[in-house]
């Protein structure tokens, strides 16, 4: 079976970002777009009032994915695009269509007057429970240009790995790799460390500590990513570990990124999903599409 790329539409101007992304990252891996739209089932009374019976359901419900097809063929004209709609709670939904998806693309709110995105709870829970990549899209005064029709400039800004050179995961490091090789740009993996306590707090006198750990974070990031600069040779890599938190250093990247790569470990456990503290902080400040990548 060929998997597609998935967006979910609802009619707002960010899924019609993640849509617009979303068909670039179709063409890019020379895939079908699938335009998902989710009605959430109307209660029968309601269905029966006068300003929105069945028929006016039903009417939004098609309406929105064709409008959005159409718009999205004349700016892509060789692209596949199926229109989809189900009825249910979006966010089980949209896990349903995410398992067997390439990618899933969601839109994302911008804070009014910051940086970073407004994660809802239905884009929260999809991230938390996927186990295929998710891409979040953002669409506000600030990057509507970028986002809907991206300049040269944007379109060839590097990709951004978040990475733990502790545990560094093959899927999460391929899909970034993957990501800049198809976009002809540079990959910048970003990994933050911390000086141990007894040196934070003033209680060795080794001031040549601080670069001698500088030094092995460096060659613990080399080492991760060796195999991975055979693999995509033509892919140019900056690796940056920094002291201090990774989710600051990643979100100031993100300025600067056409794409943020993070992994999210998969926990089955009674207590639910879990996004980690780094994901989501960047979720909610970053400047760029954020792609989560669930890993075991």
């Amino acid at each position: 079976m060929v998997r597609t790329v998935v967006t979910g539409l609802d009619g707002s101007a960010e899924s019609r970002a993640a849509a617009e992304w979303a068909a670039r990252e179709a063409d890019l891996r020379g895939l079908p777009l699938t335009l998902l739209h989710v009605g959430e089932t109307v209660p029968e009374l309601l269905a029966q009032a006068p300003l929105l019976g069945a028929e006016t359901a039903q009417y939004w419900s098609e309406t929105i994915p064709r409008d959005a097809a159409e718009d999205l063929r004349l700016r892509h004209p060789g692209l596949e695009i199926v229109e989809e709609q189900r009825r249910g709670g979006p966010a089980e939904i949209l896990l349903e269509e995410a398992a067997d998806a390439e990618l899933l693309a969601l839109g994302s709110r911008g804070l009014s007057g910051v940086g970073g995105f407004l994660v809802g709870s239905v884009g929260l829970a999809v991230v938390a429970h996927a186990e295929r990549p998710v891409v979040l899209v953002r669409a506000d005064e600030h990057r509507t240009e970028d986002a809907v029709m991206p300049s040269d400039a944007a379109r060839h800004r590097p990709v951004v790995l978040g990475l733990d050179v502790a545990g560094p995961d093959d899927s999460l490091i391929e899909f970034a790799f993957d990501a800049a090789a198809r976009r002809s740009t540079a990959l910048r993996v970003v990994y933050g460390w911390n000086l141990p306590p007894y040196y934070t707090y003033g209680l060795s006198a080794d001031l040549d500590l601080h670069d001698e750990i500088t030094r092995g974070q460096a060659t613990a990031l080399a080492a991760a990513l060796a195999p991975w600069l055979e693999k995509y040779p033509a892919v140019e890599v900056l690796g940056e570990p920094r002291c201090g938190n990774a989710a600051n250093h990643l979100v100031d990247a993100s300025r600067e990124a056409s794409l943020v790569v993070l992994g999210r470990r998969i926990r089955r456990s009674p207590l639910g999903a879990h996004i980690g503290p780094v994901t989501h902080a960047v979720l909610h400040h970053a400047s760029a599409p954020v792609a989560v990548v669930a890993h075991a």
